[in-house]
């Protein structure tokens, strides 16, 4: 369900349609008109929240049609058995829920041929198509967004009217119910006239796709990130975007599915979401040289099979996973990894990748990570607890949260000297099994009973002047960010609308980003350096906390590799009990951490390094470790990259130079 209040408001629905029939049979129209109202407005809040339930009742022949017409048989059954069969109020009813459904017909007939038409084979994020195209306004007033339902509810009139007439036994309320329900179901479908005909119908499919060429031609993309996939994979492209934005040749995103462009994060750079195969192979990308790959998935092969540029998989994460040395990966010319670790994983697996097409390239996503300079003298040391979830199969040795979390957490809280505990919980925690969910709040009220008997010791004091302004300004940051991301961050009102001005307005964009990384440092500032926190949602984010710690506690997950970029101690818990060697050598990124059992006894040799980082046997481990899975830190990785995509793309155009030499000289042999 979602929610409690989802599955109250499912249990209120539900057991209102017998309620209704119940009350038409007594019959009872105060009755029916309560039981009436519950099911009306449960079932709009149910749908206001995308329930789930919802979903699955039109499944079973008990969709939005069928329950508003439900109700409205029940009227039926209520005048009957109230005697007012031979009633003019009886037969008004009848002949207008006639005519009502008469016009569900024509309504939902222009609304499919509107959103048909609207439908562009292409949409863009970026692209100036305005200047070159004609795209109409989008229907006004919502008038497609949630249509089937807003038309239904238009039957409200009528059923007011028509109860109301039958309690008070005069048919005027009813006929003026009735009229409007007509009336403005009438006007709803004559308001979608003008949408199917016109300038208000939008260009066909072939004058777009010229005209998205005619933009290729003119704005010459050179590097192209392509990307399909499902909407829980866009964060696979999401990770690319930034890295796209500083390469040195001229960047476009190409996706596959609509989804995604809806789940895109913002970027500045030019995006075209092409759904269909033969759309794709008819573009025009002759000025490409090098496309990138951040999935191995079916669809990769329209794109894989121009020869005029060269394909590299650079994949989305680095790590010991089997989808890190998948054999598809034969078909790319090169295949781009962060460090020797990458290379030396398909050195093993054997999978017929050859060692000369794999390029080091580093990992231009970590550069936000900031390097340790050890703790600041006379701040508290801050280990952050990151553990995974608990994944889909169920697996105890997926996350230490179920069998460790609080054994952890508890030692931290101990630990003396003091140190300050921050808890990010991955977000889909519990989504599978609840003892994760129970383990988590478990966690945190340990950490919040903590923080609050922290804050009523009077050994530690906070500066107040300087949280409450820090909290001021991030009131202030906040509310700028409200009227930034309002006012430019939203669709339009439908893909055709955004395609047609969704080009980014670059100032805004900047401001965006300066603003979160202002907020960023007000949030570490709006509580003590001691306050032991719960930190949940997207912000702040991962990487934000790991610069505002001293160490970590996590599991096997990308985390790990991610963290070790920045140099500093961090623990691993062998969940599934495999040993430390075993341990070790099943996991490359887990060879400088501190192994921890499920008891977490270990924790002491955290600790010990954080508090002396001369003394801390594993720093030298860590920074061979570092190298080894993420490459040298100079150059640095964005460099590396663009140096990679400049050679391939040297490659490529040796390539064509050479094909369209052999074609010259061919033709010239058939001439003579």
């Amino acid at each position: 369900m979602g929610s409690a209040a989802e599955l109250a408001a499912a249990v209120l629905m539900l057991a209102g349609f017998p309620a209704i029939m119940v009350a038409a049979l007594i019959p009872s129209v105060p009755a029916f008109a309560a039981a009436t109202a519950v099911t009306y407005l449960a079932d709009h809040y149910l749908h206001r929240q995308g329930s789930y339930l919802i979903n699955r009742l039109s499944k079973v022949r008990a969709g939005l049609s069928i329950r508003f017409l439900i109700r409205q048989l029940l009227l039926i059954l209520l005048l009957a058995r109230l005697d007012l069969s031979n009633n003019l109020i009886f037969y008004g009813a009848t002949a207008c829920f006639i005519a009502f459904y008469g016009l569900q017909a024509p309504h939902g007939a222009l609304v499919t041929l509107i959103r048909n038409r609207r439908r562009l084979p292409v949409a863009t994020r970026n692209v100036d198509l305005a200047s070159r195209i004609r795209i109409p306004d989008a229907p006004r007033f919502g008038l497609l967004n949630r249509s089937a339902e807003k038309m239904l509810h238009l039957d409200l009139a009528a059923v007011v009217g028509i109860l109301v007439a039958a309690q008070l036994d005069t048919a005027t309320p009813g006929f003026i119910g009735i009229g409007v329900t007509i009336g403005l179901g009438s006007l709803y479908v004559v308001a979608l006239m003008p949408y199917v005909r016109g300038k208000k119908v939008p260009p066909n499919a072939d004058k777009v796709l010229a005209k998205v060429d005619e933009w290729l031609r003119d704005y010459k993309p050179e590097t192209v990130l392509y990307f399909s996939g499902s909407k829980d994979s866009a964060y696979q492209v999401n990770m690319w975007l930034e890295t796209m934005e500083q390469l040195d040749s001229k960047p476009l995103i190409l996706l596959r599915e609509r989804v995604i462009l809806q789940n895109l994060a913002p970027t500045t750079v030019p995006v075209i979401c092409v759904p269909g195969g033969v759309h794709l192979m008819n573009m025009d990308l002759s000025s490409v040289r090098v496309a990138l790959y951040a999935a191995n998935v079916g669809k990769n092969i329209h794109l894989l099979r121009v020869p005029t540029m060269k394909h590299v998989f650079i994949g989305h994460g680095d790590s010991d996973k089997l989808a890190s040395v998948n054999p598809f990966s034969k078909a790319y010319d090169e295949v781009w990894v962060a460090g020797r670790a990458g290379r030396d994983r398909y050195a093993i697996a054997d999978v017929g990748v050859r060692d000369e097409d794999i390029v080091e390239v580093g990992r231009p996503q970590l550069a936000p990570i900031q390097d340790w300079q050890g703790v600041p003298e006379g701040r508290m040391p801050t280990v952050l607890y990151a553990p995974t979830w608990e994944g889909w199969d169920g697996d105890p040795g997926n996350t230490s949260l179920m069998l460790a979390g609080e054994n952890i957490v508890k030692k931290l809280l101990k630990a003396d000297p003091p140190v300050r505990v921050l808890y990010k919980p991955h977000p889909f925690t519990g989504t599978v099994l609840a003892k994760a969910g129970a383990a988590h709040d478990k966690v945190t009220a340990l950490i919040e009973k903590a923080a609050a008997e922290r804050a009523a010791d009077p050994r530690f004091r906070a500066d107040a002047a300087a949280v409450a302004a820090a909290k001021a300004e991030l009131a202030r940051i906040d509310a700028r960010l409200t009227v930034l991301v309002g006012s430019g961050g939203g669709e339009k009102g439908d893909e055709a609308e955004a395609t047609r001005d969704g080009v980014v307005d670059v100032a805004r964009y900047e401001e965006i980003a300066r603003l979160r990384g202002e907020w960023n440092d007000a949030y570490w500032r709006s509580f003590p350096v001691w306050e032991h926190r719960v930190i949940t949602g997207s912000e702040p984010r991962l990487y934000d906390c790991f610069n505002v710690s001293d160490a970590m506690v996590s599991d096997i997950s990308s985390v790990v590799s991610d963290f070790i970029a920045s140099g500093k101690p961090y623990a691993v818990t062998d969940s599934a009990g495999l040993g430390v060697e075993e341990f070790k050598r099943q996991n490359t990124a887990v060879r400088a951490a501190t192994i921890l059992s499920n008891k977490a006894s270990e924790l002491g040799g955290l600790l010990d390094a954080v508090r002396d980082p001369a003394g801390d046997p594993l720093a030298e481990d860590r920074v061979e470790l570092r190298q080894y899975l993420l490459g040298p830190d100079e150059p640095t990785s964005i460099e590396q990259f663009n140096t990679a995509v400049a050679n391939l793309a040297i490659k490529a155009e040796a390539r064509n130079v050479g094909q369209e030499s052999r074609a010259a000289a061919s033709a010239a042999e058939t001439v003579v």
